[in-house]
């Protein structure tokens, strides 16, 4: 009975381990391709064993990345599609910076979002319904995509009857 428990827990603890390095491997990948003149991500180090150690990353009690803060640093370069699988993530800070490119789809996995600020950068295209869904249907507190060179509006809906989205956004006409 002993032996079944300790594979458990060494099965257990693998998991934990697995995951917090996916993740930091998510965000060290996303690291080699931005331009990070300031060199603020460089305590983004794939060599440790997790990401909870690293500056502008936070992490819950099972080590799990909850929030990336990476505002007003000049960082520039896409946000990528990987940083959907950070699943567990409850604040996404990316304003004020000089990121460009879409808003990845994949960002609209994170059901656990409250607050996303990518306020103050360069993006490009449409908010992904996937994101939006996020603001009818998820736990969304605060999407704020106002400063950059995005198309089309998000009308304010409470149709639903939960707490309502702020959402900020330039007008486009």
């Amino acid at each position: 009975m002993r032996s079944v428990a300790l594979v458990f827990l060494v099965g257990a603890i693998a998991f934990i381990f697995a995951e917090c390095n996916s993740e930091g491997d998510t965000l060290y990948a996303w690291k080699s391709y931005l331009i990070d003149p300031n060199n603020v991500l460089q305590t983004w180090d794939p060599t440790l064993l997790n990401p909870c150690t690293w500056f502008h990353v936070t992490c819950n009690g099972q080590n799990s990345v909850v929030r990336v803060q990476v505002q007003n640093n000049s960082i520039s370069g896409e946000i990528p599609s990987k940083l959907g699988n950070l699943t567990k993530l409850v604040s996404l800070g990316l304003e004020n910076n000089q990121l460009n490119g879409p808003i990845p789809s994949s960002l609209g996995n994170l059901k656990s979002l409250r607050w996303m600020r990518l306020d103050g950068n360069k993006l490009s295209g449409t908010i992904p319904i996937s994101v939006l869904k996020l603001v009818y249907w998820g736990n969304l507190q605060l999407l704020n995509v106002s400063d950059n060179q995005l198309a089309g509006t998000v009308h304010h809906a409470n149709q639903t009857g939960f707490a309502t989205t702020t959402i900020i956004q330039d007008l486009i006409a």
